[in-house]
């Protein structure tokens, strides 16, 4: 990867970009809860990313980007599952089952498995010590959140150690794909990867069944709109400005949308789908964020 060229974009992309970060992304957990209310969720989001990825796959290469080549679409495709079918797909999965608050928040933790994996890798780099308390504080953070012995027997341990290994697998994948053999064009490489992902997350779905008890009558305007802006906001937009911030500024200051996601998605589910937020809940997200925000610190120091 180059080194970012901050000087060469302006301002005010820079904030738009990370309001799209920042509050689509934010969004998309309450906007999965009310799309799989009458959609079938792995096809749902199967769909979702196919869908994307085809106009962004087209739209790239109608500008003239060459065609990936056969290392291209195999890296990029297994990044697209490790990323979208592994990750995302199971936080559609486990939204039948938790609140979008508590998938918002276990997923956060990214950037924890993120520094593990990229300082356990061969020729890894150790970091920081803000960073290693960034970890320590975050699995602190965790720990409180799940912790099975304060639930009253109303916790899905199975389900929120799901969202723990979909978190695993999208920090696997992106540290991955910082030295995987991508097509130069990162938007290229976006869109094969909502493709491999989508596609994936489509199989899956129909391997499971979920085309048997899909009923198109009883589809509701709420889950159609829902599909609609996670298709467009959630995947194409969102996405495809998160791959521009990776270029225009440094990839710490990126990673802060992993503790603004949570926020955003606590603050809707409770005003817009009557989720809880208990005192214990409110606790661990400040803990667990600030945990995110000393690695943060940590990383641009570095």
């Amino acid at each position: 990867m180059h080194a970012p060229a901050h000087h060469l974009a302006p301002r005010p992309r820079i904030i738009f970009a990370f309001a799209a970060v920042y509050i689509i992304w934010g969004s998309t957990y309450l906007a999965i809860r009310f799309a799989i209310e009458t959609l079938p969720p792995l096809l749902m989001i199967g769909s979702r990313f196919l869908i994307a990825g085809l106009i962004l796959y087209a739209a790239v290469r109608a500008r003239g980007v060459p065609a990936p080549s056969r290392a291209n679409w195999l890296s990029a495709s297994l990044i697209g599952v490790m990323l979208l079918a592994c990750g995302t797909g199971v936080v559609v999965w486990a939204e039948e089952r938790v609140a979008s608050g508590i998938a918002a928040l276990l997923v956060s933790v990214v950037p924890l498995w993120m520094v593990l994996i990229d300082w356990l890798r061969p020729r890894g780099r150790k970091p920081s010590a803000w960073v290693m308390a960034g970890v320590v504080v975050g699995l602190a953070g965790l720990w409180i959140l799940a912790d099975p012995l304060a639930s009253g027997g109303n916790r899905n341990l199975f389900v929120e150690a799901m969202l723990m290994l979909a978190a695993l697998s999208w920090a696997a994948g992106s540290v991955y794909s910082k030295h995987a053999p991508l097509p130069e064009s990162k938007f290229l490489a976006t869109a094969i990867e909502m493709l491999a992902g989508g596609t994936a997350l489509v199989l899956v779905g129909l391997a499971a069944g979920e085309l048997g008890h899909f009923h198109f009558a009883a589809v509701s305007t709420r889950s159609a709109l829902s599909l609609l802006y996670l298709s467009v906001f959630g995947s194409l937009v969102a996405f495809s400005a998160y791959v521009w911030l990776l270029h225009a500024v440094s990839p710490a200051l990126v990673s802060t949308y992993a503790f603004v996601n949570p926020i955003v998605a606590v603050f809707l589910g409770w005003a817009f789908a009557s989720e809880p937020v208990t005192a214990r809940t409110a606790v661990a997200a400040a803990i667990i964020i600030g945990g995110v925000a000393l690695i943060t610190i940590g990383g641009i120091e570095d």
